[in-house]
């Protein structure tokens, strides 16, 4: 039977969380507000809509929610012809799809900054579809973005396995009714992965790489 490989892409393959922070932060800041970086931190994995509404709050004036997400996008956008990828991140992707897993990205990114991202990842060979921003009305923590990606891969949610760096992905990937793992490299806390449903955690993709064998993906 197909089984499925869903992943994260910010924090969890390709290392821009902090990237993330500074320019929302000065994003924020350009617009008069002034947002603690670990707040904004927490944040991150959140579609830009949900995240100005999580960090702002439900009185902030909205008409200004655009110019935000736009002044956020520019300053991120300097960076997308250096984006890292995070240690084998390629190699882990591949191997999955070497081992018979449909290997599917599940991002609130779309457009250049997907393309940039996949470039950073350097593993199209091993991704057979993406659920982007683009694709889905609702992000993370909904379970929408990693329902999609069960569509595209035409594998059920017991047969895949979602791997993520935030509390947004943990609790996007439960709801789905999938197996999730976590990954640290994004800046959140084991206890906090565990928590929102995580069912293991590892450093980064090449902890998860050196042990398959003995994770959810065994």
């Amino acid at each position: 039977m197909e089984r499925a490989a869903v992943f994260d892409v910010d924090g969890t393959l390709v290392d821009t969380n902090h990237l993330h922070v500074t320019t929302w932060w000065e994003a924020f800041r350009q617009a008069g507000h002034q947002v603690p970086m670990h707040a904004v931190h927490r944040a991150v994995g959140l579609g830009s809509e949900d995240l100005i509404a999580h960090l702002l709050g439900d009185d902030r004036d909205k008409d200004q929610d655009e110019q935000l997400s736009a002044a956020h996008k520019a300053l991120y956008g300097q960076y997308f012809d250096r984006l890292p990828a995070l240690r084998d991140a390629g190699r882990l992707l591949r191997r999955l799809d070497h081992d018979g897993w449909t290997v599917v990205l599940a991002t609130s990114a779309g457009g250049a900054e997907l393309s940039a991202l996949r470039r950073a990842i350097g593993a199209d060979d091993a991704i057979k579809a993406t659920a982007s921003a683009d694709d889905v009305t609702e992000g993370k923590p909904a379970p929408e973005p990693v329902e999609h990606a069960l569509e595209l891969a035409g594998v059920p949610a017991e047969r895949a396995v979602f791997v993520g760096d935030t509390v947004w992905d943990m609790q996007a990937g439960s709801r789905a009714g999938v197996r999730c793992v976590g990954v640290l490299c994004g800046g959140i806390p084991r206890a906090d992965l565990v928590g929102a449903g995580a069912e293991a955690v590892y450093d980064d993709p090449a902890d998860l790489l050196s042990s398959l064998a003995d994770s959810p993906f065994a």
